[in-house]
């Protein structure tokens, strides 16, 4: 068959389909609004579906963000305020709260896994910040909050390298500070020997651990300066507390 009368024969069933639409139109009418409906739906739930995920991650990271710095923010007012005599350690506790509604509500599974580790770092400094010593029972119940807050962030950090050899160096923290060192220096050398963390910081930090560990064995005390708020010197300038564990380096947060 040649081209040309193809070309006619094409042109010739359009003319017929354009000139009987009317009437098909008319006939079917009800089957293209449904079919209408349906597809400005589905468009409408892809593009609202794509825009509430970026509008979503957006507020997530910013709300993060802003928590973040009100944590390390916290450090210095802490110290500001124990010159002065007065323990405000307890307002690292709604942050942690917050940080866990984060890591709860988070769509971004990178968002979680740094919302639970910085909760539990926050747990961990208001003990170390306090200004008296907490009970046994206080302090291994929020210590394990906040090795439970690093055991999820493993979880959700599978495709974050760093975020996960950071939350596993904050596990090990938390078994020095509850006087399990044995368990400690297991965690530090599966992070010391494991390859894939070469590129982390929690590797230096763990290899470090390991190399100062006898310096740190024996039982950390979450206790300040003796100086009590009530007492007051005439004699000589106030001193200021001075945040001091029997292992120093423990206070600091990964």
């Amino acid at each position: 068959m040649k081209s040309e009368h193809r070309h006619e024969l094409k042109t010739n069933e359009l003319a017929k389909w354009l000139t009987n639409f009317p009437q098909w139109a008319k006939e079917n009418r009800t089957t293209i609004i449904y079919v209408s409906a349906l597809v400005i739906t589905v468009a409408g739930l892809y593009f609202w579906k794509v825009y509430e995920k970026n509008v979503v991650s957006v507020r997530e990271r910013l709300n993060l963000t802003n928590l973040i710095t009100q944590l390390s923010q916290s450090k210095p007012q802490i110290l500001q305020a124990q010159a002065q005599g007065f323990d405000s350690s307890y307002n690292l506790l709604p942050i942690a709260d917050k940080l866990q509604g984060i890591a709860q509500d988070a769509k971004n599974d990178t968002v979680a896994a740094l919302a639970l580790i910085k909760r539990a770092q926050a747990l961990r400094m208001e003990l170390h910040y306090r200004l008296e010593a907490a009970g046994e029972r206080e302090i291994k119940a929020q210590i394990d909050k906040a090795k439970a807050a690093y055991a999820k962030a493993i979880e959700k950090s599978q495709g974050n390298l760093s975020l996960m050899a950071a939350a596993k160096f904050g596990m090990g923290l938390c078994e020095e500070e509850l006087g399990n060192f044995e368990k400690a220096e297991q965690i530090y050398r599966d992070i010391a020997e494991n390859s894939s963390f070469e590129s982390t910081t929690a590797l230096v930090q763990a290899e470090q651990r390991l190399n100062t560990m006898a310096d740190y064995r024996q039982k950390v005390v979450f206790k300040q300066s003796p100086i009590k708020p009530e007492v007051k010197s005439t004699s000589a300038a106030p001193v200021q507390p001075q945040i001091k564990l029997q292992a120093p380096d423990i206070n600091s947060v990964p």
